[in-house]
């Protein structure tokens, strides 16, 4: 018998799980018949193909070996390496990257088009031809438009970027429709919080190599966070990467993360206070005078008191904080010492550059926006903006914008229409502009315009990547709201939950079977385009969803067709890149000796390129995996500034027109900005509401009733839908416990105690949405108050992992959102705990 590494890792996997009960057993047997063909290719002919991970955004770099069989002549990818050549992971991997052989040999992905032979839920399917397929969805969208309801079509999607997402929305343009929904949208508050202060609707970015100090509210830096691999390669730089100094990390959250656990200090701070506690560290350092004079008096607005062309006088920054945030109040709101207040206040003053990063941990709550806006405020203090270690922009390739569509009578009627989650500026009247007020997508708002019909019914539904009735709350309860939407097409390539509702399954390759661009999202400020490449040609009768939506375009002709020209998506992509090439600027991903050769050129004025020719530059992109701008303008503020007074702003303008414009179209909830406050239940009044300040978090569920709170986390071996059938992830023992396949939750020993609740005992986790049966895992690293669960499994559907074993915590999680932000407070819940 030949034993390879990895299945002795399964081996020792399965004996460690035989514990957990014979479902988990059977689990582990099926595994291994599953994975058999990927185990043990046939004698062959070694390639390396290099692309680009799509197990989560980080977008690393990777190189799949391939084995090509001499006897079959049948391609296989048996093996996923990180790509040395690639300026976000360099070689690195991480577990899921590793298991993505995973999702292209799933044994229960889907392989052709489907269409819904029996109810919706039920899963029961008949294959379909592509051409009739496509027919069957154009038929129904030409009929939508010729009724004039093209707005009522909706586009809900997860993970996309670049000429992907350029495509969607185009298309969607073109068609007439204003509902773009991202069930990204807990991001939204990040984006946010750049606009309100810079102006610039993008997440912040961090040059994480290059601080000294890194105070982190709630980033999941070392688990899963925007790109786990580069953050732990950043994390290993600040530790031993600059000689002579060893960087600092400071991680606060309620609970003893793996983050936290490498950090050099924990501070365990109360549910939804992160903001007030920034703000306290604010005086501090405002109040010793420990800020940079200099930017502060030269790129701020609002940190002094000042006064308008009416002659008002308002309220400023440093006033605010000194009169509202002493640390001796906050201490006993937040928890933290004061003390630990003062220490740390003075250690991000004095540890240049530092930054203070504020995410997941500090925005899912109901004041998310203003907690981000607080903790963003420590970066404009110590000058941390657009310099070396702080916080910087994301930069973009080099791509031509396109042309601009050209709307027909239908397209212009659907898109004055208003969206239906009440997202955007302004989008509608009275209380449904005011839910929303900031956002681009507010999908936590979705559920009730479905149940409601208002403000209009949706009549059609495209889902690309795209889960919500696993990962957004009310619809993981109430997946047949879904079932308002007469017609539902899924592209998904696996049969996740939502696309057990749809009508049409057209799905779409794996990521190791599609040509694909990858521009990185906010990361840490350089351009980065990742070449994503087929590692074998698709296995089964799926088809690339860009080729699928410019068919659609075709079939519906006209102004729809004309905005969407291109042959297939290799057409689009290739056009891109050739602008690439032509840009004069960047480089093709090579070695960091070769890279630093070349800026050096760059310095002094030279560009020098490797080519002659466009085809010469596509082949050495698909040979090294990208191409890559490694120049970075740190101190260019007129770039990284575009407030309407060109400098950040404490006190946000750009906040104050929105809401006082909302309450000039139309009054909610008794007139002007009075009601408009109300509606998104702002406590504060009068220029505090426009300034970072500590708006007390609102939470579901009463305090003596359900008193706990609920937190979440995504350990790095979970990614939602994307690996939920990855039986080797599921393998992989808890950090804490050692324990594969299993979900528990997290309890303090104390208030276990309390009740009456040992190490394993089985019990209910009951919020007033719901309960769930879980494993109790007694663990000191979390405040008496809180009970976390990671997310991630737990699933309903996926296939035959992804449905044994787990455990979902959104279906304990209530209503609440931020109103402002119109973002998920995934955090706002409580929860009891009774034994079994």
């Amino acid at each position: 018998m030949r034993v390879t590494r990895r299945g002795f890792f399964g081996w020792t996997g399965a004996v460690a799980a035989a514990a957990a009960g014979a479902q988990t057993v059977r689990a582990i047997g099926d595994l291994q018949a599953a994975t058999y063909e990927a185990e043990l290719p046939p004698r062959g002919i070694e390639g390396w193909v290099a692309s680009v991970c799509q197990q989560c955004p980080g977008g690393c770099g990777i190189l799949v070996r391939t084995i090509t069989g001499v006897e079959d002549g049948v391609k296989r990818a048996v093996k996923i390496e990180g790509n040395p050549y690639h300026p976000i992971s360099r070689g690195s991997i991480c577990p899921k990257g590793v298991a993505g052989l995973q999702a292209l040999y799933d044994p229960d992905r889907l392989r052709g088009p489907l269409k819904r032979a029996g109810a919706r839920g039920q899963g029961q399917w008949q294959p379909v031809s592509w051409d009739e397929a496509i027919a069957t969805v154009v038929q129904h969208l030409r009929d939508l438009r010729a009724r004039g309801e093209a707005h009522t079509l909706l586009l809900m999607a997860g993970q996309v970027r670049g000429l992907m997402q350029n495509l969607l929305l185009r298309f969607l343009e073109a068609y007439g429709s204003p509902n773009s929904l991202s069930t990204a949208s807990g991001c939204e508050a990040a984006q946010q919080t750049l606009l309100l202060t810079q102006g610039i609707a993008e997440p912040i970015a961090y040059d994480l190599e290059n601080s000294a100090y890194i105070l982190s509210f709630g980033a999941s830096l070392l688990e899963a966070g925007w790109s786990p691999v580069r953050q732990a390669r950043a994390y290993g730089h600040l530790r031993q990467g600059t000689p002579g100094r060893r960087g600092r990390l400071v991680q606060v959250e309620p609970r003893l993360s793996v983050t936290a656990a490498k950090a050099d200090e924990w501070i365990p701070v109360r549910p939804g206070t992160d903001g007030a506690l920034a703000l306290a560290m604010a005086h501090v350092i405002v109040s010793e005078g420990l800020y940079d004079r200099e930017f502060v008096d030269a790129w701020t607005f609002g940190f002094e008191d000042w006064r308008d062309p009416a002659g008002t006088t308002h309220l400023g920054f440093r006033s605010l904080v000194l009169n509202d945030y002493r640390p001796e109040a906050v201490s006993a709101m937040t928890g933290v010492p004061i003390q630990t207040i003062v220490r740390v206040a003075r250690e991000f003053t004095a540890t240049r550059p530092a930054v203070a990063l504020a995410e997941r941990g500090a925005g899912f709550y109901t004041n998310g926006l203003y907690n981000r806006l607080a903790i963003h405020a420590l970066n404009a203090l110590v000058g941390s903006i657009e310099v070396p270690g702080g916080t910087v922009t994301q930069r973009r390739p080099p791509f031509t914008p396109l042309t601009p569509v050209t709307r027909d009578a239908a397209a212009v009627r659907g898109l004055a229409a208003p969206r239906i989650d009440g997202a955007g500026y302004p989008a509608l009247s009275g209380l449904g502009a005011a839910k929303n007020p900031l956002a681009s997508s507010a999908l936590p708002s979705l559920p009730e315009a479905l149940r409601t019909g208002s403000p209009y019914r949706a009549n059609a539904l495209f889902l690309y990547y795209a889960n919500p009735a696993y990962s957004i709350p009310e619809f993981t309860r109430n997946p047949e709201l879904l079932d308002a939407i007469p017609f539902i097409v899924s592209f998904s390539p696996f049969p996740d939950e939502t696309s057990r509702h749809a009508d049409l399954i057209l799905p779409d390759h794996t990521y190791l079977e599609r040509w694909q661009d990858d521009p990185i999202e906010a990361t840490w400020g350089p351009a980065v385009l990742g070449l994503r490449q087929p590692a074998i040609p698709p296995r089964h009768q799926t088809r690339h969803t860009g080729d699928v939506l410019i068919q659609i375009a075709q079939g519906l002709g006209g102004t729809v067709a004309a905005a969407i020209p291109w042959k297939d998506f290799g057409e689009v992509l290739k056009e891109s890149f050739r602008e690439v090439a032509g840009a004069q600027r960047g480089l093709i991903m090579t070695t960091p000796f070769e890279e630093a050769r070349q800026r050096r050129q760059a310095d002094a004025g030279f560009w020098l390129p490797t080519y002659k020719t466009f085809d010469e530059f596509w082949n050495q992109v698909a040979e090294r995996g990208g191409w890559w701008d490694p120049a970075y303008p740190f101190g260019d503020r007129e770039r990284a500034f575009r407030t309407p007074s060109g400098k950040f702003e404490f006190f946000s303008q750009t906040l104050r027109q929105r809401l006082e414009t909302l309450a000039r179209r139309g009054p909610a909830s008794g007139g002007g900005l009075e009601g408009v406050l109300r509606a998104l239940d702002i406590r504060a009044r009068g220029d505090r509401v426009f300034l970072p300040h500590h708006e007390a978090p609102r939470f579901v569920g009463d305090e003596k009733e359900f008193p706990l709170h609920l937190i979440m986390s995504k350990p790095m071996s979970l990614a939602s839908t994307r690996t939920a059938n990855h039986a080797w992830l599921a393998e992989i023992p808890d950090v804490r416990t050692s324990r594969p396949w299993e979900i528990a939750v997290e309890i303090n020993p104390e208030t276990a105690h309390k009740l009456g609740v040992k190490d394993g005992d089985e019990v209910w986790l009951e919020s007033p949405a719901g309960r769930l049966r879980l494993r109790a895992r007694l663990y000191q690293g979390i405040a008496p108050e809180v009970v976390h669960m990671p997310f991630g499994s737990g699933h309903g559907a996926g296939g035959r992992f992804a449905e044994a074993w787990g455990a979902n915590p959104n279906r304990l999680v209530g209503g609440e959102a931020d109103r402002l932000a119109g973002t998920p407070a995934l955090f706002a819940t409580r929860v009891r705990i009774t034994k079994v």
